[in-house]
C-alpha cells in the first residue's frame, strides 16, 4: 500500500506554479510565496486560471504527480497525467468487461451507496434521537432498506438509475434535519449542482470534485482507464469510472460536511453569492475546508474487505486495486466499500 503524502492545493487565484530543480515553486506577482520538494507531494490541485509552466507539468508527469485544474468556483476543468501505468492487457480486459458490464456491478454500487447513506442518518440519529420526533428519519431509513432490496430485483440499467434517484431524493429530503446548528445560515432544501444554490450544496460540490479526482488519479496509478466506467455513461471529458467508484464513499463527504457545519468550523462569512444566485466557497472558506479535509484523510480506518488499517486518504487506491484484481480475474466479485 502506498504512503499517503501531501496534496498541494492552490486556492489563491493569483498564484502561478513553476519549476526550480526538484522543487515546485508558487509565485504571486513574480514573488516566491512557497517552495516545496517533489518528494513531499502526491498530487496538485490548482484552483486558479493562471495555471503552471510546461516544465513543471512535464516534471510532474515524469514523477507520476497528477495536476488537476479546477475553476475558483470548484468546477473541474482538466487534469494532467503522465504515461499510463500497468499492463495494456489490464485496460484491454477493462474495456471488454465494461462494454457489457455484469449487472451485479451496478447493483452492488447502488446498494452500497444507499447502505452508506443510511449509516449517515443512523449515526446522527443515535446521538440525537429527538430529531426524529416526526418519524421522517425512520421513514427514510425504511425507504432506503426497500430500495436496496429493489435494486437486486432488476438488471435493467434505467430501472437501477430510477431506484438510485428515488433513494437520493429520500435522503436529501431529510438532510436538513441532520444539520443541528447554524440552521439559519445553512438551510438545505434540495441538492443543486451546477451551480450550487446554497452553502451546503457549495461545500458538497467542492469536495465531491476533489474526491472524484482522487479516485481518477488512483485508477490511473493502478493501470485502469478512469474514463471507461460500468455505471455512468461514457462521455468526453468525464472520468466515468471515477464517478462510479466515488458513489460508494459519498457518505464520507456528507458526514464531513455535516461535522464542519455542526461544529461551527464553517460559517456564513466563508461563502460568496453571485448575482445569478450561485453560491461558492470564498478563498478563506476553501482554505478551511481543505485544511480539515487533509486532516480527515490522515485518520485511520479498518478496510472492511482487506481487514487492514489504512489512512482514509488511501481508500481510493485500495478500491482501485481491488477493481483491478476483479478485472484480472483474481477475485470473483468487486467488493464495494461499506461503512462499518
Amino acid at each position: 500500500m502506498r504512503k499517503l503524502l501531501n496534496s498541494l492545493y492552490i486556492t489563491d487565484e493569483n498564484i502561478y506554479l513553476t519549476l526550480d530543480g526538484e522543487n515546485i515553486v508558487c509565485k504571486k506577482d513574480n514573488n516566491i510565496q512557497l517552495r516545496l520538494p517533489f518528494a513531499n507531494i502526491e498530487a496538485v490541485y490548482c484552483f486558479s486560471y493562471l495555471g503552471c509552466s510546461p516544465a513543471l507539468m512535464g516534471k510532474c508527469a515524469k514523477y507520476g504527480i497528477p495536476i488537476t485544474f479546477i475553476s475558483p468556483q470548484g468546477r473541474f476543468l482538466a487534469s494532467v497525467h503522465g504515461s499510463s501505468h500497468g499492463n495494456i492487457l489490464l485496460r484491454k480486459s477493462q474495456f471488454e468487461k465494461f462494454a457489457n458490464p455484469p449487472a451485479i456491478l451496478r447493483q452492488n454500487t447502488v446498494a452500497a451507496k444507499m447502505a452508506n447513506t443510511r449509516s449517515v442518518i443512523k449515526r446522527t440519529l443515535k446521538d440525537y434521537p429527538s430529531i426524529n420526533s416526526d418519524g421522517s428519519l425512520s421513514h427514510c431509513i425504511d425507504l432506503l432498506n426497500q430500495y436496496i432490496e429493489n435494486v437486486y430485483e432488476t438488471e435493467d440499467i434505467n430501472e437501477i438509475l430510477g431506484i438510485e434517484g428515488r433513494g437520493a431524493k429520500a435522503y436529501f429530503d431529510v438532510f436538513d434535519s441532520l444539520i443541528l446548528h447554524q440552521k439559519e445560515d445553512f438551510k438545505f432544501t434540495m441538492r443543486t449542482k451546477r451551480p450550487p444554490l446554497d452553502r451546503v450544496n457549495a461545500v458538497l460540490s467542492f469536495l465531491y470534485t476533489v474526491w472524484t479526482n482522487d479516485y481518477a488519479s488512483a485508477l490511473e496509478s493502478v493501470g485502469l482507464d478512469s474514463y471507461m466506467g460500468f455505471y455512468h455513461s461514457v462521455r468526453p471529458g468525464r472520468a466515468s469510472l471515477a464517478c462510479d467508484l466515488v458513489e460508494e464513499s459519498r457518505c464520507i463527504i456528507e458526514r464531513f460536511v455535516l461535522t464542519m457545519i455542526n461544529l461551527k468550523i464553517l460559517n456564513a462569512k466563508d461563502f460568496e453569492t453571485q448575482v445569478s444566485g450561485a453560491v461558492f466557497l470564498n478563498t478563506d472558506g476553501k482554505k478551511k475546508v481543505i485544511s480539515k479535509w487533509q486532516e480527515k484523510k490522515r485518520t485511520d480506518i479498518i478496510h472492511p474487505y482487506l481487514k487492514q488499517k489504512i489512512n482514509l486518504g488511501l481508500l481510493p487506491y485500495a478500491q482501485s486495486m481491488l477493481l483491478a484484481k476483479y478485472i484480472r480475474g483474481e477475485i470473483e466479485e468487486y467488493p464495494c466499500y461499506i461503512v462499518k
